[in-house]
């Protein structure tokens, strides 16, 4: 039993004691003094005994009900803790984000929006919100292996080389070694470590297939791919419309995509494939 409930219990027992003692006490003396019949004696012990009962209910209810509300109060207190160190938390990750993004010069807030769209999906496909928290964890760190790329690869303007290629697949072992000793991130990892897997079983870092790679990186794949599309500089062929993005992410399926994430992505129409122009940003190297 935890120490603060051994020590409530401590207490109750010991003004229960109090009050038996001081009952007993006081009410023998009172009727001593006040009654010399010996049947009215017993009358009134027997009353004086259910009036025990009756004050050693109140004063139990009394006791374990303050016991309560303190208990209450420090949970609630303690929650509020949780909360602004959980809050803390985020935003620190928000930062390692941000920061990424310069390093890397990926698109302004490309991050910000996969992992709205993370948990956008994953509310639509009635993932637990415990979950999709750890999701949205995993969406914001999902390049963070990348600290461990040099530059001269991460911020390459040509095309990478096939050794250089090689070394930059490697981000996902190395989010994976970052993050695995902090408990706190710990259920955040389906994200970083597997978000380059493909359906067909044809990704990496360990080429899973199907419903072996984590619905988290499954979901998370769809949206990387969709903010790439809008974010891209296409120049060779223009802007491209959401319902051709939309196309291109349907053909898809079954191959880099889970199809069941796809069509909860495309039932989702009005939010993300309604009619209009991509607009182009800066490119992304994945």
């Amino acid at each position: 039993m935890e120490k603060k409930a051994l020590r409530s219990v401590f207490r109750i027992t010991a003004w229960y004691a109090l009050f038996g003692g001081l009952w007993i006490a006081v009410s023998d003396r009172i009727l001593e003094t006040l009654v010399s019949d010996p049947h009215r004696i017993t009358v009134l012990q027997t009353y004086k005994g259910w009036a025990f009962v009756a004050a050693s209910a109140l004063l139990i209810a009394f006791l374990v009900g303050r016991e309560l509300r303190e208990r209450e109060r420090v949970e609630r207190r303690l929650l509020r803790e949780q909360e602004r160190t959980r809050m803390s938390y985020d935003a620190t990750l928000e930062g390692w984000a941000r920061a990424l993004e310069l390093r890397d010069g990926v698109t302004e807030r490309h991050t910000e929006r996969v992992a709205e769209m993370t948990v956008s999906i994953a509310r639509a496909m009635g993932v637990r919100e415990e979950d999709i928290v750890h999701f949205r964890r995993g969406a914001l760190l999902h390049d963070i292996g990348k600290i461990g790329i040099p530059d001269s690869i991460l911020r390459k303007e040509g095309p990478l080389t096939d050794d250089e290629r090689e070394i930059m697949k490697r981000h996902p072992v190395l989010a994976f070694d970052m993050l695995r000793p902090i408990a706190y991130l710990r259920p955040a990892l389906d994200i970083p470590y597997c978000h380059h897997e493909q359906w067909n079983g044809n990704g990496y870092p360990r080429g899973l297939k199907g419903e072996h790679i984590p619905l988290a990186a499954r979901i998370f794949a769809l949206a990387d791919i969709w903010d790439a599309i809008l974010s891209t500089d296409r120049t060779y062929r223009g802007p491209l419309s959401r319902s051709q993005a939309c196309e291109h992410i349907r053909g898809l399926a079954g191959t880099h995509l889970d199809p069941k994430v796809v069509d909860t992505f495309l039932s989702m129409e009005d939010r993300y494939c309604i009619a209009g122009s991509i607009g182009r940003e800066n490119g992304v190297r994945a």
